[in-house]
């Protein structure tokens, strides 16, 4: 059962700051588009068709979400889609677009470029941008780590123009890294124009390039789930609560971030441990947080009952024997280099076929670890995933001697 989780505390928020601290107050500027009742207009047009790419005939329907414009599930260890709806639908990022700005901190931090303690310069750009903010100014400390809680947990616009200008000197600079990481992550419907995800039309995404983007962050940040469980973050003695409302409701979610704007509508971006599973659920232009947390919510539930993640097949145990008159023993063992894991229906593990298709010329012999060629994982017909194969010992051709008997057995 979820509990009902509104905008109303987000919304204290900022008339608790009004009332303990006026002249703070004074600097909050929520942004023209952003809904004082919680709600935006709900989506047009017939609900999203729900798909599951990986599922079985057995295997029931994803969820039909009315509410939203689009959605992804995605298993965060393998990458697989567990449901979709709508997946590549171009949509507003709101300040979904904050994960590539915290993903480009990151790499900036891991680089040594910047250092987690580092004092930031406030500039009067940053101080006066609009919007969700942490309230930052130019006459007082912050380091890079209070940027990114604040960036994270209050949605800080002003904490994203200043790690900007940190890493790159200007947020046109910062840009371009941004749409560059999208290109080599494979972002295909994602183009960035600012740091915060403030309107703009040349400005999208889509549900699927959002769970790539958090599962990349995820594999190369996973710190980041330290700052995106907060249930909220203080700051020169301001408190405000974590804009994420599926944290409030679900003890399995550590993360990972909100949007919001008229025209993106109430987009929720979650991962939560599911069992053996880490879960990425995006939903994209809800009508009120209520209703995206409802359908994340039922999105983690379709993947925790009917799929899991299974071994199929381990690195360096045999999976086929290679036959060949090329080589002296006539045969080499093949298997995998690295463990396999998928994401199947619960009933499926056992059901999963592979092929092998051999490619390599065997003629000088083979090296432990070559690679021979590629083996095809599938579920009813459904390619799941694909490896290549290696030798598993040394086998060297076959000598004169062995190439003669093999003939002479011909004629015995």
């Amino acid at each position: 059962m979820i509990k009902q989780a509104g905008i109303s505390s987000l919304i204290a928020v900022a008339a608790a700051v009004a009332i303990a601290a006026p002249a703070v107050a004074r600097t909050l500027a929520l942004p023209s588009n952003f809904s004082m009742t919680g709600k935006t207009p709900p989506p047009s047009g017939p609900a999203p068709v729900p798909d599951s790419p990986i599922a079985d005939p057995n295997t029931p329907t994803p969820p039909v979400l009315s509410d939203v414009t689009s959605y992804v599930l995605m298993d965060a260890r393998t990458g697989a889609i567990i449901a979709e709806a709508a997946p590549d639908l171009q949509v507003a990022p709101a300040s979904l677009t904050k994960l590539m700005t915290a993903h480009i901190v990151y790499q900036a931090v891991k680089n040594g470029s910047l250092t987690m303690n580092q004092t930031v310069p406030v500039s009067v750009t940053a101080w006066h941008t609009g919007g969700s903010r942490m309230f930052i100014n130019p006459n007082t400390d912050v380091t890079v780590d209070q940027l990114l809680h604040g960036l994270i947990v209050d949605s800080g616009n002003d904490a994203a123009v200043a790690l900007a200008q940190a890493v790159a000197g200007t947020q046109s600079s910062f840009v371009q890294l941004m749409n560059r990481d999208a290109r080599q992550l494979g972002l295909t419907d994602t183009n960035y124009t600012d740091v915060d995800g403030l309107p703009d039309p040349a400005l999208h995404t889509s549900a699927l390039d959002v769970a790539k983007l958090s599962r990349a962050i995820l594999q190369d940040e996973p710190q980041i789930l330290n700052i995106s469980k907060l249930p909220s973050y203080a700051y020169d003695n301001i408190t405000q609560t974590s804009w994420n409302p599926v944290l409030a409701v679900d003890p399995t979610v550590d993360g990972l971030k909100t949007g919001l704007t008229n025209e993106s509508g109430h987009c929720i971006d979650a991962t939560a441990v599911r069992g053996d599973m880490r879960l990425i659920a995006v939903v994209m232009g809800g009508p009120s947080w209520q209703a995206s947390t409802a359908a994340i919510e039922s999105l983690l539930d379709y993947g925790q009952k009917f799929f899991t993640d299974a071994a199929i097949s381990t690195a360096g145990q045999q999976i086929d024997t290679l036959h060949s008159a090329a080589l002296n023993t006539g045969m080499v063992p093949v298997g995998v280099a690295n463990t396999i894991n998928m994401t199947v229906p619960s009933d499926g593990a056992s059901k999963v076929a592979y092929k092998i298709t051999y490619t390599a010329d065997l003629t000088p012999g083979v090296t432990k670890g070559e690679t021979l060629g590629t083996v095809t994982y599938t579920l009813d017909g459904k390619a799941l995933a694909s490896s290549p194969v290696i030798a598993l010992t040394d086998a060297p051709p076959a000598s004169f001697f062995t190439k003669l008997k093999l003939k002479l057995s011909k004629y015995i």
